[in-house]
């Protein structure tokens, strides 16, 4: 197992710096370069003061060179410009540039400095994402038991009336994106037109104090276009276990139904569904862009918004490799806890 986990660390380290490498590369394509230039600069600026501009601030490296400064693994740029002026890559905003660091790049936890939120990536990044953690909590905590229950009393009446309405809801609520459920909730329980104003419309207050009124509409948004799916496979795997000959036996010996189901049934049927679980972290962390923005909830989707809409260069890489770190952590948790629900499967 140690040896796999070492084996999976060098994939991910490999995997994580490709995925940043092509980010890093399509942000830092000329045209957007030239649209930064010109929303710090000046918008009639023309072509060759864009290419003094993008020149005096070691824009116009290669690539390789721009991206392994961007690491720390290269020495950061020093540059005096045409204007006379001296810049440093490591020198921080409005400092001398007699003051700056050799190295200052994400492995020294520089993140850089975001262009439209006048503040530092890393302390940035680090807000919205306390906000969404908080979320993804609450979505769990609501989501996962829900959708397991749905998915075992399903799959343990296949083919009964129960079975069928709890798929026939199941389907609904995957089949049913956030922004259409999410307007429906907010018109019925927060809008003065229904009558039922349960909830409030947005959780902007819920940012700094998340109570039951401000927050359980953008957790219930979010949860039921999740449940439909882990519901699915839970009740998929149940049925296909419930049919198995161990399960046969255990009845024919006289086990009672609910520990067949608790102690035989249940552990195997859940190993298609941790998986998909597992999943959920990646989405809930990015895909939850249409219920930030549609609740003015500023966590960390909304900000991904924000860096892509603004051409905010560091802010929206440094949210890739958030977004890429959580993806490989929780691929490589699926598979280790994969192992050990299935003890059929063996790592060499």
């Amino acid at each position: 197992m140690g040896l796999f986990i070492l084996r999976r660390l060098w994939v991910m380290i490999l995997t994580a710096l490709a995925l940043t490498y092509i980010v890093f590369f399509l942000t830092n394509l000329y045209p957007n370069l030239e649209k930064l230039a010109k929303s710090q600069g000046n918008f009639r600026m023309t072509d060759a003061q864009v290419e003094t501009y993008l020149g005096n601030r070691g824009y116009l490296q290669s690539t390789p060179l721009k991206y392994a400064q961007w690491l720390g693994v290269a020495p950061g740029w020093v540059i005096t410009g045409t204007d006379g002026e001296t810049r440093a890559r490591c020198a921080a905003p409005g400092a001398a540039a007699e003051t700056a660091t050799t190295f200052c790049g994400i492995l020294q936890g520089n993140w850089g400095f975001s262009t439209v939120f006048k503040d530092g990536v890393g302390s940035i990044v680090a807000t919205r994402l306390a906000l969404t953690g908080k979320l993804m909590f609450w979505v769990m905590v609501l989501m996962v038991p829900s959708a397991l229950l749905l998915g075992v009393l399903a799959g343990m009446r296949e083919g009964t009336r129960t079975d069928r309405a709890l798929s026939t809801v199941a389907i609904t609520t995957t089949a049913t994106p956030e922004y259409v459920s999410g307007v429906i909730l907010i018109a019925v329980f927060s809008s003065s037109a229904v009558g039922l104003k349960w909830f409030k419309g947005t959780a902007t207050s819920a940012m700094e104090n998340a109570t039951f009124e401000n927050f359980f509409l953008p957790v219930l948004t979010i949860a039921l276009y999740g449940m439909g799916y882990i519901a699915r496979m839970t009740r998929a795997s149940m049925a296909e276990v419930m049919t198995a000959q161990y399960i046969r036996t255990a009845r024919l010996k006289g086990v009672s139904f609910p520990n067949i189901v608790m102690k035989h049934a249940l552990r195997n049927a859940l190993i298609a569904p941790f998986t998909v679980i597992m999943l959920q972290f990646p989405w809930l962390l990015n895909g939850v862009v249409i219920v930030e923005t549609l609740f003015n909830y500023k966590g960390f989707g909304w900000t991904l918004v924000q860096a892509a809409g603004n051409n905010d260069i560091e802010l929206l890489l440094g949210v890739s490799v958030v977004s890429v770190f959580v993806v490989l952590v929780t691929q490589l948790i699926s598979d280790i806890g994969y192992v050990y629900l299935n003890p059929r499967i063996s790592v060499s």
